[in-house]
């Protein structure tokens, strides 16, 4: 009943993006004075999530509780694309500024933050639900 709770699972998932956000963040910096690099961006964890249902599918089309069920539409995982940034860039096609790399971390702190409270808050929940059993 309780191996697989949709909250955990989405919660981490929310954890492991935001990292990879500040991952992507740290090699934007490492590469400030590096010719010619293209800032990556990776998109908020909302923007990827926009549409998805609880099994991994579309939202409007069911949810899928058994391989074979909704037509063979089991889970999938989210992928993230890592995208180039091209506007504004520096007389050497640098296109990193220190300024937007230090938001960009801020976002993805506040993030992780948000994914730990919803960890946290959901994690109570249950004990206190099972400890009234």
């Amino acid at each position: 009943m309780f191996q697989s709770l949709e909250i955990f699972r989405m919660s981490a998932a929310m954890a492991e993006h935001a990292g990879r956000r500040q991952s992507l963040t740290a090699q934007n910096m490492a590469n400030v004075d590096t010719p010619g690099y293209q800032a990556k961006r990776l998109a908020t964890f909302s923007d990827l999530t926009k549409g998805i249902g609880s099994s991994g599918t579309d939202a409007s089309s069911g949810r899928a509780t058994r391989s074979g069920h909704l037509h063979g539409a089991g889970a999938t995982t989210t992928q993230a694309r890592i995208e180039n940034e091209r506007n504004g860039a520096a007389p050497d096609g640098n296109t990193v500024t220190v300024e937007r790399e230090m938001l960009e971390s801020v976002s993805a702190k506040r993030e992780h933050d948000r994914a730990l409270a919803i960890y946290k808050s959901a994690l109570k929940i249950l004990h206190t639900t099972l400890a009234r059993s």
